[in-house]
């Protein structure tokens, strides 16, 4: 319990302070942002600002709320998600490394990417993490089992009623159960 409110706050420091600073001078971030975004801008949703100082303004916002609210422990798996998917193109425009000649700039490029690929292992564990509570999943199924054993309960009879009964539970259990399989599956990709 108390590693996770020190670490929460210890992984969020460095989104709230680049996003800070992006705000206060983004002509860096905007620089190398405009190549990248050249090259997607064809395969981007029309909903999706064509601009890079709009995009890279965004994506500080975007990492100063959800670096705050992971920070503060307000809804930290979804701050975590934000940020994780903020911190994917930010690694890719900003440290291309497979791009650069120069010795000495390409390793330094490939430890800070190196760096972002470690913060997003960090990202990613404190989205799946729950708390020691059990998954939205597990108690999703839990409760789906639970009503069918209750519908069974109910229609013990072998009448032809309580067997429309019981196959009613099981196919809300059955949906239930998909519902909530279909949700982690979209939650994890």
């Amino acid at each position: 319990m108390l590693i996770r409110r020190l670490a929460r706050p210890m992984l969020a420091a460095i989104f709230i302070k680049g996003g800070v600073d992006t705000l206060l001078n983004p002509e860096p971030r905007v620089a190398k942002a405009s190549p990248l975004l050249e090259k997607a801008a064809p395969q981007l949703p029309d909903q999706v600002p064509s601009e890079p100082d709009q995009l890279v303004r965004i994506d500080a916002g975007v990492k100063i709320a959800a670096g705050t609210l992971l920070a503060i422990n307000k809804f930290p798996r979804t701050a975590s998600l934000a940020l994780a998917a903020s911190i994917i193109p930010t690694t890719i425009a900003g440290h291309p490394f497979w791009e650069k000649s120069d010795p000495t700039e390409k390793t330094g490029e490939q430890q800070q990417f190196l760096k972002n690929i470690s913060i997003l292992g960090g990202l990613i564990l404190a989205a799946v993490d729950t708390e020691g509570k059990p998954s939205l999943g597990w108690r999703g199924r839990r409760a789906a089992r639970k009503l069918a054993e209750r519908t069974s309960d109910l229609t013990g009879s072998t009448d032809n009623a309580g067997d429309r009964l019981r196959d009613a539970g099981d196919r809300v259990r059955r949906n239930v159960v998909d519902g909530v399989d279909v949700a982690i599956g979209s939650l994890a990709s």
